[in-house]
C-alpha cells in the first residue's frame, strides 16, 4: 500500500475514535484508494489483522468466516440504494467489517447478527472503540433470530449457509416483508426463486440484489403459525436497537 494511503488510513482511524467521520468524508477517502489496495486499507482503518479461527460453535452446514470484498460491498450499497434512514442487517457478520462499512458509508443503522461468540465478543469490542452508537451486534442463530429484527430494511447474506438453514432464513424475511418492503442483498449465493422477490437488476458478478413486493400485493402464502413474542436470551443485545417479531395477523 502507498504511504500517502496508509496515512490516511491512520487518520481516518483517529477521527472514527472521536465520532468526526461523515458518510461524504469516509467515502471520498475510501474512493481515492486504488480498487486493489482498498481491502487492505479498510482493515488498517478499522484495526483488523488477519483471520481468526473459527470456532466450535459454528453450526454445521454454516460457512466459515471470510471477509465480503469492499468493491462488492460497494456496488451492493449502490445497488439496493442504502440510505441513512436504512436499517442495515448483516446475517453472519463475522468480525463485523460489512456492518461497519456500510454505516460508514451510508450511514445507515446497522446491525450485525453473529453465530460465533468469539467473533461476536471482536465485533463489539471495534464498535466500542469508536463510539458507534448506530450499530449493534447481535449473537445467535440467523436461523432463529432473522424474524425477531423486523426493524430492517436491507438484509445482507455472504454466502453464509445454504439448504435447510437458508430456508428458513428466507421464510423470516418473508414475514417481515409482510409488514413492509425491504432489499435482500446476496453474494455467492445461488440466484433466489421466491416470489415475494423480485431482482432490482441483473446480478453484477457475484452480487445480486432483491425488493420484496409491495405490501398488499399478494404474497406466497402460508398458514400462521404459534410463535414466541419475544427475543430468546441467547440472542438479546442491549444496543441501541428494538427487536421484536412481527403479530401473526401479519403473516
Amino acid at each position: 500500500m502507498q504511504e500517502a494511503h496508509r496515512d490516511v488510513a491512520l487518520q481516518m482511524r483517529s477521527l472514527l475514535s472521536n465520532g468526526q467521520t461523515p458518510p461524504t468524508v469516509f467515502r471520498a477517502a475510501l474512493m481515492n484508494v486504488p480498487p486493489a489496495e482498498r481491502d487492505g486499507w479498510l482493515d488498517l482503518v478499522l484495526g483488523l489483522e488477519g483471520l481468526p479461527d473459527d470456532g466450535r460453535d459454528l453450526p454445521q452446514g454454516c460457512v466459515p468466516y471470510i471477509p465480503c470484498p469492499v468493491d462488492t460491498l460497494l456496488r451492493m450499497v449502490e445497488r439496493a440504494d442504502v440510505r441513512p434512514d436504512d436499517v442495515f442487517v448483516d446475517i453472519g457478520s463475522g468480525l463485523g467489517r460489512a456492518t461497519a462499512l456500510t454505516h460508514l458509508l451510508t450511514g445507515a443503522s446497522a446491525i450485525g447478527l453473529e453465530v460465533q461468540s468469539a467473533l461476536v465478543r471482536s465485533s463489539r469490542d471495534l464498535m466500542k472503540e469508536w463510539h458507534a452508537s448506530r450499530v449493534s451486534v447481535v449473537e445467535g442463530d440467523a436461523a432463529r433470530l432473522t424474524g425477531f429484527i423486523t426493524i430492517g430494511s436491507v438484509f445482507f447474506l455472504y454466502c453464509p449457509f445454504s439448504g435447510d438453514r437458508l430456508d428458513k432464513v428466507l421464510l423470516e424475511l418473508e414475514s417481515i416483508a409482510r409488514t413492509r418492503q425491504i432489499r435482500v442483498c446476496c453474494v455467492d449465493m445461488p440466484i433466489l426463486s421466491c416470489s415475494w422477490l423480485t431482482p432490482v437488476s441483473p446480478p453484477s458478478g457475484s452480487l445480486a440484489v432483491y425488493r420484496s413486493a409491495p405490501v398488499g400485493l399478494t404474497l406466497a402464502s402460508r398458514a400462521p403459525s404459534s410463535r414466541r413474542t419475544e427475543l430468546p436470551s441467547s440472542g438479546r443485545e442491549g444496543g441501541a436497537f428494538a427487536l421484536g417479531r412481527p403479530r401473526r395477523t401479519r403473516r
